[in-house]
């Protein structure tokens, strides 16, 4: 008897099992839509689908009541459920990683989309170069502030042109894309890293003039050197005269060690023919191997940075003297400050402390200053102009501003996305502006006034890994009498987002 009520009972439970087994999951539903199905089903019946919580669409913005299975994935166009088949034998398209690549490419899509769009919505409400010229005569508004928020205004209409590179070299063609670009001072000329398909990079300038209206040029020169090696870093330097030098950090590879190079832009010019590169006015520092370097050159003393393996060295440009820190983490970002000899730095472990490289008879670690946590591997550093604020973003996608008078952070800036890279941070101070480039390869601007977030740029071409924009945003592209706007590198294009024509000022 008891062998068979067993029996009983587990026959009545694995019936109750297949009558409430979901009808999604049964032959004649199998072809259905979500839609059809649910015309099917009786309402009121056990084999009608409870309603879940919503799950998102392709459109993040958008939901439906279209219930999560797991182990199924919603297709919204087809409006049809496809099985996530595990397995490394599955030949199966659908996987996370595929279904996040649609997802974001129908969203960038969808962003640029908009921003070809001509009337744009501002990032403040009610602002209009109307308004702002009324408030402004009636005094409400200070010059400063003015300009400021005309800046915002602009950058929040910027339209996108796509620039034709000149150049005269014939192996242009091999270079898969832009790797790196970094303007000088004056936004006249811009070093660029171009990757090579074999391996190695490309470097060399390119010069951007003002052209016509509301235009830019762009000109590659003729002299491009090559290495085999990567570049990790760039700066440029003032020895003889105002941006006179690129500085230049190479990483070493296997036996061969990694190498800084302090090289004279006029090498770049088509007015130096043959290329060779003269003794006279190159030198190269050879260190061990090293986990990262960024460079910057202090004007006071004329000497550069290098990071190594919880190391810091510090080289005299002019005499080769070397003044060694070490450091408990490896560091990561570097930033001289330009009216005193203190260097600031961020580590791997989050930690952000200064030096004072005039202290050469402390020992052990006694010579740091202003040591603070950023909460993650701390990727670039910005001091501001008056040396009291610095700007620091982290592997984590987080962006703080920092009062070093109280070590304290007093704003954040959201929506930054990274989780491993060495993405920089562009810093326009004057137009009050914050750029950075995400590893999701949008590019954000926020005011550095307030933390608001002001514009969202999408990149032109499909989001990868391998195809984050670098960019140059500057208020005189082309020098004195060029033109305001962002200068994006998207692999082997080139991009101006200009302001609006009718902005002449």
């Amino acid at each position: 008897m008891r062998k068979n009520n067993w029996r009983s009972g587990e026959q009545r439970s694995w019936n109750s099992h297949r009558h409430y087994t979901p009808h999604w999951h049964r032959g004649r539903y199998s072809n259905c839509s979500y839609n059809e199905r649910q015309e099917r089903s009786a309402p009121g019946t056990s084999r009608s689908v409870a309603t879940t919580p919503a799950v998102r669409a392709s459109n993040p913005s958008e939901t439906s009541s279209v219930p999560e299975l797991p182990g199924f994935y919603y297709d919204p166009e087809k409006d049809r459920y496809f099985r996530l088949l595990p397995g490394h034998n599955n030949c199966n398209p659908l996987t996370k990683e595929s279904i996040g690549q649609k997802e974001m490419e129908r969203r960038r899509l969808k962003l640029l989309e908009e921003d070809d769009k001509p009337g744009k919505k501002t990032p403040r409400t009610g602002l209009n170069s109307t308004l702002l010229l009324q408030n402004r005569s009636l005094g409400m508004v200070s010059p400063a502030s003015y300009c400021r928020l005309v800046h915002e205004q602009r950058v929040s209409s910027m339209r996108r042109q796509k620039l034709n590179l000149r150049s005269s070299d014939s192996t242009s063609d091999s270079a898969e894309g832009f790797k790196l670009i970094v303007a000088d001072s004056a936004c006249e000329r811009i070093f660029t890293v171009n990757d090579v398909e074999h391996g190695g990079c490309k470097y060399g300038i390119m010069d951007i003039k003002r052209s016509g209206k509301g235009t830019l040029s762009a000109e590659m020169c003729d002299n491009l050197y090559f290495t085999n090696r990567k570049v990790n870093s760039i700066s440029w330097a003032s020895v003889s005269h105002h941006d006179s030098h690129v500085l230049l950090c190479l990483v070493g590879m296997a036996d061969t060690p990694g190498c800084v190079s302090l090289l004279p832009a006029s090498l770049f010019s088509n007015s130096n023919p043959g290329g060779g590169l003269p003794s006279l006015f190159l030198s190269r520092f050879s260190y061990p191997a090293y986990t990262s370097c960024w460079l910057q050159v202090v004007y006071i003393t004329i000497c550069f940075t290098s990071s190594l393996s919880r190391c810091v060295l510090v080289t005299d440009a002019v005499t080769g003297r070397r003044q060694t820190f070490g450091t408990n983490s490896d560091v990561l970002a570097q930033r001289f400050a330009l009216q005193s000899p203190v260097l600031f730095n961020g580590c791997r472990s989050g930690e952000i402390f200064s030096i004072d490289i005039r202290q050469r008879t402390r020992k052990g670690q006694s010579w740091k200053e202003s040591c603070f946590y950023h909460g993650s591997a701390v990727t670039a550093v910005h001091l501001l102009q008056d040396e009291n604020y610095l700007v620091a973003s982290d592997m984590a996608g987080k962006i703080k501003l920092w009062d070093l008078r109280v070590r304290s952070c007093v704003k954040q800036f959201e929506g930054h996305h990274n989780e491993y890279a060495y993405l920089p941070l562009h810093l326009n101070e004057e137009e009050g502006m914050l750029l950075a480039v995400g590893q999701d390869c949008y590019t954000r601007i926020w005011s550095l006034q307030d933390a608001r977030l002001l514009r969202t740029i999408p990149s032109p071409l499909p989001a990868s890994k391998t195809s984050i924009p670098s960019v140059v945003f500057s208020s005189q592209l082309g020098g004195q009498q060029g033109l305001p706007g962002l200068l994006m590198a998207v692999r082997r294009d080139l991009y101006y987002y200009s302001y609006n024509t009718e902005y002449q000022d």
